[in-house]
């Protein structure tokens, strides 16, 4: 079963690099609010605070709200004219995937209608999945049903990747650690945390 998925992984990662046409952008983004927000909530909630990937992911979905053609399928051998060519095709509503690090590599569990829930509801359904995929539990429709993947590769202490898009996807978000970092804010220097 381990060396099935791993040649799945392998064979979805190479069809993105070998189909999917890229352009890569690295933006530095202060989440010294978003810090401070869950902060605050974990003093009022400390029993009921989303984690701080939930609050990542309804950041995402708003994105996607507004930018939907990120929320899209490419497929490198048609086109919706019939004349051949590649096309890229919207999705009904938003399956999140994730990247999650299990003992068998790394898998890519996604939310099903992750845009119709808030951040408890995404909070709950990140901890289940992470939970189901690193037990081997997680089903091949849960590993596969992405239409857009949110990769925190900042948990392993890493600031920026050229993240690999998650076949037949067409976009992926890459967000790396959260550290403090000088930043000009109103023309005065500061230390804000920030993330790439």
């Amino acid at each position: 079963r381990v060396l099935g998925l791993r040649k799945t992984v392998a064979a979805n990662l190479t069809a993105s690099r070998a189909s999917i046409p890229e352009a890569t952008v690295w933006v530095d983004v202060d989440a010294t609010a978003l810090l401070e927000l869950r902060a605050d909530l974990k003093r009022r909630h400390p029993d009921n605070t989303p984690g701080l990937m939930a609050f990542l992911a309804r950041f995402v979905l708003a994105g996607l709200a507004k930018f939907p053609e990120l929320n899209a399928r490419f497929d490198p051998a048609s086109d919706s004219t019939g004349n051949g060519g590649a096309s890229i095709t919207a999705y009904e509503g938003i399956n999140l995937g994730f990247a999650a690090q299990t003992d068998r590599g790394l898998v890519v569990p996604s939310i099903r209608r992750a845009d119709t829930m808030n951040a408890r509801a995404l909070d709950a359904e990140i901890r289940r999945l992470t939970a189901s995929a690193r037990d081997g539990k997680a089903t091949p429709s849960e590993l596969t049903s992405g239409t857009f993947t949110l990769n925190n590769y900042g948990v392993f202490g890493v600031d920026g990747s050229a993240a690999i898009i998650n076949y037949p996807e067409s976009a992926i978000l890459g967000i790396g650690r959260i550290i403090d970092k000088p930043w000009v804010m109103d023309g005065a220097l500061a230390v804000r945390k920030m993330t790439e």
